[in-house]
């Protein structure tokens, strides 16, 4: 080889010299726990977040479920009898127009909204039978039997005179249904709120006239840590002045 091509090797290695390369195993250990310890302080945050997400996702899904029953009422001049999980469709008695039932599942095909809450979970429905009538239109002096009550169980409620209510069931799940027709568990770490829970299953324990409702924020670690329904309604009030508006009441 040339002397000036030695010479070229030489500088480059004495600009350049050879050390080591990459990492050792302790160095690499380092790192990694670095990461891990990294990852782990993010992990809830991360989960945090998508849980708000799922649960603003389900407030707006539940405000479009509202304006559908709303122009459902004003269509038919009465709302929508529960669905089956299956199918989505009201369950009205074909002889008597009746609803089958008072409590079950959204109607959501029957109002062509969307079918499940954030979680992919189906909606809970209940609306006052004297509201779900097709025989006659209901009237301004109607009285709706669904109260929507403060989280502790007390006697103030949040809401009164309620025609229909809306559940999810929340992140947990408890007592919720699949769209394909699993049922999460039915097993809540607290009795206290196991009962909470069971009130709002108005597929089972609940009895479809008083729900629970609370900001997540309002939870107390000693009696309903994992309450995390959402509960929605449409108010009396502003259905009959939606319906007098478009001259289906006097």
């Amino acid at each position: 080889m040339p002397i000036e091509n030695n010479q070229y090797i030489h500088n480059v290695e004495k600009k350049f010299p050879k050390t080591s390369r990459g990492f050792s195993l302790l160095e690499m250990a380092i790192v990694l726990a670095i990461v891990g310890l990294l990852m782990a302080g993010l992990i809830p945050s991360i989960s945090s977040q998508i849980d708000q997400q799922h649960r603003s996702e389900t407030r707006k899904l539940m405000d479009e479920i509202k304006d559908s029953l709303y122009g459902f009422a004003i269509t038919t001049g009465h709302l929508p009898c529960p669905a089956s999980q299956v199918s989505g469709i009201e369950d009205r008695n074909s002889s008597t127009s009746a609803c089958n039932s008072r409590v079950g599942f959204l109607p959501w095909a029957t109002l062509g909204v969307n079918q499940t809450d954030g979680w992919g979970r189906l909606f809970r429905y209940s609306a006052t039978p004297a509201f779900t009538a097709a025989s006659s239109v209901f009237s301004i002096s109607t009285a709706a039997d669904i109260t929507i009550q403060n989280l502790d169980g007390s006697s103030l409620s949040v809401a009164n005179d309620i025609p229909v209510a809306i559940v999810s069931h929340g992140a947990n799940g408890i007592y919720g249904t699949m769209a394909s027709g699993g049922t999460m568990s039915t097993t809540s770490p607290t009795s206290y709120s196991n009962v909470l829970h069971q009130q709002n299953n108005v597929d089972g324990s609940g009895n479809g006239r008083i729900f629970f409702s609370a900001d997540i924020t309002a939870r107390t670690a000693s009696n309903d840590e994992d309450f995390d329904d959402q509960v929605g309604w449409i108010s009396k009030n502003i259905l009959i002045n939606r319906m007098v508006t478009a001259g289906k009441l006097p």
